[in-house]
């Protein structure tokens, strides 16, 4: 049974991706990012298109949002 005291230390590894010069940001380096990212950055787009939308609504004269 291995132990959690015997695994292999991955911590150099783990540094050398993350301060790899490649363009990207830190948020975007790791495996899962662009799949966490991605439905975080559609939400927050129609979030703040839809305020700006419902501003224009109001500056025009129309209380609704339809």
């Amino acid at each position: 049974m291995p132990s959690i005291l015997n695994r292999v230390n991955r911590v150099t590894q783990y540094q050398r991706h993350y301060q790899k010069n490649d363009g990207l940001r830190l948020w975007l380096k790791g495996p899962k990012s662009k799949l966490l990212l991605t439905p975080y950055f559609f939400c927050l787009g129609v979030g703040f298109s839809g305020s700006v939308y419902g501003m224009f609504r109001l500056l025009a004269g129309k209380k609704s949002f339809f």
